[in-house]
Parts: structure tokens; sequence; C-alpha cells
């Protein structure tokens, strides 16, 4: 008897360990994790400097509440700040904390203007997380589906479509623009650079809040710390999570000097949020990206994988179009629901199908070029068969 809800359809295999960029199953098969836990272990699995921090921190102290200073957080906080170059941060557990942060912030600056019924513009195939607020600025109706009623207060934009954004602005009062600047579960789309442009004019000049969900995007995943950077702009708010942790649960929200300056004490909190032990690791995390240079191999990586797909993938019919930022990467195929991902799997290599027909590759950061071309190479014997 299996005591687990049905709430996940897991492929039956389960793996034994981890090593590097690479899986493996009790039967001693080898697998290449295209997909990092689905953007989480950026530095790849069982790395020898997160494990000796996490046995070392063990020994000392687990966890310890937010009613006492905790010095790893404010480690932690100082280096994510400089790194995003924004001014403080508030620890959680997951993207989906992170992202209720923000919106909680977004509520607070609103009731600070006294703007009645503000909204939040979020957009079409937007992913913020599971929680019914995220699920409620969350741009995927099947999602949505069977938990309504959904929370109030979102207004729902065409993605890289400023008309839209201007048309709901004109309408509404509007509070903040909350945005994924590459669609991770949306089918990695990418924002235009004069969308984000005229996004982050419009806020600074109304006084609303720019927040750019990072929780899939960041922590070097485009070749950048974080995918605004790659757009020159500075938001109020960033959200993240995945890669913070290398696996192990970690979220954060940051915000500007505005943005600081809106939470009080007791007005948000977090139990496990910021505990010695995930504040550790995380800033680990940092100091082996800035290290081994991994945002620039992101980024070196992801433009190869990106021109040698579209090369390779050019007259095979099935494929639509090849796109991404840095190591984000989405083939758009023409078939809904394929069996691609099992294809792959017999094959060795681990990716997953995002937005019903777009084959997601989210590699870890410590990627090689050797084992971009396994990926290609494989992705692409599967490919000529449809």
């Amino acid at each position: 008897m299996n005591y687990l809800m049905k709430n996940y359809k897991p492929l039956p295999i389960s793996f034994e360990y981890g090593k590097g960029c690479y899986l493996y199953s009790g039967k001693g098969a080898k697998y290449f994790d295209a997909i990092s836990g689905i953007g989480v272990c950026g530095l790849g699995h069982s790395n020898n400097q997160i494990t000796k921090v996490i046995s070392s921190q063990s020994k000392k102290l687990l966890h310890v509440s937010n009613l006492f200073n905790i010095k790893n957080q404010e480690q932690l906080a100082k280096k994510i700040c400089k790194i995003s170059k924004m001014d403080s941060a508030f620890f959680c557990n997951s993207g989906s904390e992170a992202n209720e942060t923000a919106i909680k912030l977004a509520r607070l600056h609103a009731n600070n203007k006294k703007i009645k019924n503000p909204k939040i513009i979020m957009f079409d195939k937007s992913w913020h997380g599971r929680t019914i607020a995220t699920l409620s600025a969350t741009g995927n109706k099947a999602v949505r589906k069977g938990f309504e009623p959904v929370i109030n207060g979102f207004l729902e934009c065409e993605f890289n479509n400023i008309k839209s954004v201007k048309q709901a602005i004109n309408k509404n009062n509007i509070s903040a623009i909350m945005i994924e600047i590459v669609q991770g579960e949306g089918g990695i789309r990418v924002a235009n650079k004069d969308f984000i442009k005229n996004i982050r004019e419009i806020t600074e000049k109304k006084d609303i809040l720019l927040i750019v969900d990072e929780v899939q995007s960041g922590m070097g995943r485009t070749g950048k710390w974080f995918s605004y950077q790659n757009y020159n702009i500075k938001p109020d708010i960033v959200t993240c999570a995945k890669g913070l942790g290398n696996g192990v649960p970690i979220g954060a929200c940051l915000g500007n000097k505005k943005v600081s300056k809106l939470f009080t004490p007791g007005s948000h909190g977090s139990t496990f949020g910021g505990n010695p032990l995930v504040c550790a690791v995380s800033s680990k995390v940092i100091d082996l990206i800035q290290r081994d240079n991994l945002n620039a191999n992101s980024k070196m990586i992801g433009k190869y994988i990106i021109s040698q797909l579209k090369l390779k993938t050019s007259k095979m019919d099935v494929v639509k179009e090849v796109r991404g930022l840095g190591l984000m990467i989405g083939i758009e195929i023409k078939k809904q629901n394929s069996n691609i991902v099992k294809d792959c799997f017999e094959k060795g290599l681990i990716l997953n199908l995002t937005s019903g027909n777009v084959i997601r590759l989210l590699p870890p950061l410590i990627i090689t070029k050797n084992q971009a071309n396994f990926i290609i190479k494989k992705l692409c014997e599967v490919l000529k068969n449809y």
C-alpha cells in the first residue's frame, strides 16, 4: 500500500545517489540530470563543499527561532544583497513563500498609499506558486482548476505586450507588477528588452512596485546572478529560491530601500526561515558560484547549446522554436504531451516537458562542453524520430 497522497505521478525509478551532473539508480544505471531537480542543484549533486558545510553546521546548531539574532542569516543577507544590488532580505523556505511575501509587501504599499481596491498585474502563462495567493497570481487556468474561488486583487495582462499593461494601469488602481523575465513553467518564454524597460519606466513614474520572480531564473541560471541583470534594471522586489540552496529548502524575498521600510516587527515571519543550517549552505553556494565563475559558464554553455540545437533541428518539422537565456532553455515542439521525456530517459538523459509541448533544459551550472554535446546528441537522436 502506498501511503502518499496522489498529487504526483513519478516515473517508476528511484535514484540511490548522485554525483556532479549525474544520477545513479539502484541498478547502477547512469543518467545525466539536465533539469537539476527542476533548477535546484546548480552545483550538481553531492558537492563536497556543500556536504562539508551541512556536516559542520549540523554538529553546531540546526535551528534557533528568529526571536534571536542568527549570524549565518545576517552573513547570507549581506552576500545576497550585494550580488542583487538590493537592500534587505527576508528568508523563508520556498519560492511560493517568497512570492507570498512579495504579495504582502505590495498590499502594505497599497494600504500605506490608501489605494482603494488595489490590483497586482501578473501575466499569461506565468507561474508564482501553489499556495492560494500565489496560485491566484499564476496565469495558468489548469493549475487553478478545482481550487476556486481564487483570491481577488490580481489582473492578468499579456506577456511582452506593453499596450496590455498600459491599458490595465489606466483602468485600475495598480499597486505592483509581478513578472518572470524568463517564464519557466510557461514554456521558457523570454521577455523582450523593450518590454521590460518600458515596465520599469512606468512603475518608477507611477510609484508601482516592480516584483521580479527569480525563483527559477536566479542564482546564475541565465548567465547573471539574476535574469533582470541582463536587462540593466533594478526591481523593487526580487524573489528567489531553488538554486539558492542547491537542494536545501530556502527562499528569499529581497527589497530595495523603499520596500525595506514596509515590514515592522511582528508583521511577517517564518518559523524555519533563515535557520543556521540553510543559511550556512546558501552562503557557501554563493561563494562557490563566485569562485568557479559559474555565471560565465552558464552564459557560454547556454549559448552553445541553443546555437547547436537551432542548427541541428533546423530541418526537423517537429521543432517549432529553440529559445532561452543562459542555461534556461526551451525547445518548443509541434506535438502536445509526447513521449519525448520517456524516450530521452531511455537514452540516459533526464529532462521534462513544460507547458505541454516545450522541452525544458535546466542543466547544472557546472556543465562542461562535452556534457552539453551529450545533451544535444541524445535529444536530436530522439527528435529525429518524431
